[in-house]
């Protein structure tokens, strides 16, 4: 029996062992599938601290360099990794050439060129020292008009590789980082930006919502029970243009009692009679005038009752064409320029007096009014604007009164139902964007500002309740910091413990960096070769 649990004890172990190397094998080929070289030998080309390899990250105001190399050693080639990122949108650099220089110490400069590599995004240069000693490096990246000069600084050339491990410092790795490398960056909508200090607005919360301005709307009614016309081929719609005193429709009035086309027809026709009639006489009466065969004052009579015999001819035909087809009717017009804003008739539809048909807006300029709860407003110093985001977008739109927006009122009555007090600001509407009726999520400066060290809103992620920054470390080395929000200004947020200004946060591609954290393998394979 115990020659027998040996075996089969003998006879596991074995099984494990060649299990683990068909693991480790099967791992190697997947690495090794577009000739992949070992993960040392990736470390060591990268610079990720074997052998005492250096790594620095560089800012200009044009781009990122995240290099990495060995020491520099007499005689020996160093290839340097250099990842470079256009900061405008954080792409990679796929052009251009990269020039490696050594000065100073009284020696001559040392210089080596080279052009982006396979991968873009990295320069791989080579150089070789030839003198010993102190050093001053600088990386520069021309790509036509633009450039960008790294200058990182003295450093040591050593006469041998057993002198620079020696001087060379041990780097203790961080624990606990984040890697998430260039390439992966590249891959994604990803940005990084430093935390400054400023004066940070305090502000209170409030609810907003986008109305049309005072004078900014109208509302097109039926004066009578009718039936409505088109003015055109095309009847008024949602979202038409109109200008002030256009015809949008007519209404043709119901006719009322016993009254009919038939008869308004007759009377068109007895208006007509009339009028040849007192116009008949008149001219009689001038004739008999001019020889003073009747006075005068009868003339004057009959020319007053033939104007109003025109009167009352023109008035029935107008009655007529009311009810009659074509542009018949009362002309529906608009009294200010704006957008069709809701539309509640068709052409053909009876209507009744009163009713509401048509709504014309002015979306060029706009009201945000917000109420502001009783609570708060012991807050507010002086009402300098405030800002104001849509549901689902980080971007705020801010309002500054005097600079892009006017305060219309800042209500001085407590509404008894909802215990808050209106302040509406006007503003221009970019593009008419903003759609009444909106809700918006509103805040209002109180006045009060202090200094803060503040990143943008972008950067800042809930985690269960907690405040969460992804902090660059390195160019692929990233820390999960919680930290203590405070103030929203806009599109920035006070931090008032946690970070400090000068260090660099995500602001897009958080999530993917948090996911690299969570499941490495998700994110896929690290450095490209």
């Amino acid at each position: 029996m115990k020659s027998l649990n040996t075996l089969l004890l003998v006879t596991t172990l074995a099984s494990a062992l060649s299990l683990a190397a068909c693991s480790k094998k099967e791992h190697s080929h997947e690495e090794g599938e577009h000739e992949h070289p070992s993960h040392e030998e990736e470390h060591q080309e990268h610079g990720h601290g074997h052998g005492g390899g250096i790594s620095v990250t560089h800012y200009t105001t044009e781009a990122e360099l995240f290099v990495e190399y060995p020491p520099l050693t007499l005689n020996t080639e160093s290839a340097f990794a250099a990842h470079l990122t256009w900061l405008k949108d954080f792409s990679a650099v796929n052009q251009g050439q990269l020039l490696v220089s050594l000065t100073g110490g009284g020696h001559p400069e040392e210089r080596v060129v080279a052009t982006v590599s396979q991968t873009a995004g990295i320069f791989r240069p080579v150089i070789k020292p030839q003198y010993i000693g102190k050093r001053h490096l600088q990386l520069i990246l021309t790509d036509g008009t633009r450039k960008s000069v790294h200058d990182l600084g003295e450093v040591e050339v050593y006469p041998d590789a057993k002198t620079a491990t020696k001087h060379q410092a041990a780097e203790e790795e961080e624990s606990g980082l984040i890697a998430f490398t260039k390439e992966q960056q590249w891959k994604i909508d990803f940005a990084t930006a430093p935390a400054i200090t400023r004066s940070m607005r305090d502000s209170i919360s409030a609810i907003g919502v986008i109305k049309p301005r005072a004078a900014g709307q109208a509302i097109v009614t039926a004066i009578s029970t009718g039936i409505i016309k088109s003015a055109t081929n095309d009847f008024p719609h949602l979202g038409q243009k109109v200008v002030a005193g256009q015809t949008l429709a007519y209404l043709s009035p119901r006719l009322g009692g016993d009254a009919d086309v038939a008869a308004l027809s007759l009377a068109i026709e007895q208006a007509s009679i009339t009028l040849d009639q007192v116009s008949y006489e008149r001219k009689r009466l001038e004739s008999l005038l001019t020889l003073e065969a009747v006075a005068e004052k009868r003339v004057i009579e009959a020319r007053q009752q033939e104007r109003l015999a025109q009167a009352n001819l023109t008035a029935a035909r107008k009655r007529l064409a009311t009810y009659q087809g074509g542009e018949g009717g009362i002309a529906l017009k608009t009294p200010i320029s704006g957008t069709v804003v809701a539309v509640n008739t068709t052409a053909g539809a009876s209507v009744e007096a009163g009713q509401s048909l048509l709504q014309i807006a002015d979306l060029d300029k706009v009201w945000l009014e917000a109420k502001i709860p009783e609570s708060e407003l012991g807050r507010i110093q002086t009402l300098t604007g405030g800002f104001f985001s849509l549901n689902g977008q980080h971007q705020a739109m801010q309002l500054e009164i005097g600079k892009n927006a006017r305060l219309v009122a800042y209500g001085g009555l407590v509404d008894a139902n909802t215990r808050t007090v209106p302040a509406i600001l006007e503003f221009s509407n970019p593009q008419q964007q903003l759609r009444l009726g909106m809700t918006v999520n509103t805040q209002l400066y109180t006045g009060v500002a202090q200094n803060l060290v503040a990143v943008p809103a972008s950067a800042l992620s809930d985690e269960n309740g907690q405040s969460v920054l992804f902090v660059l470390k390195e160019g692929e080395s990233f820390e999960r910091r919680v930290v203590k929000a405070s103030i929203r200004d806009g599109d920035w947020v006070g931090i008032s413990q946690g970070l400090i200004a000068g260090e660099r946060v995500v602001t897009r591609g958080a999530y993917q960096v948090r996911l690299a954290a969570t499941a490495p393998a998700a994110m896929g394979h690290g450095h490209a070769h």
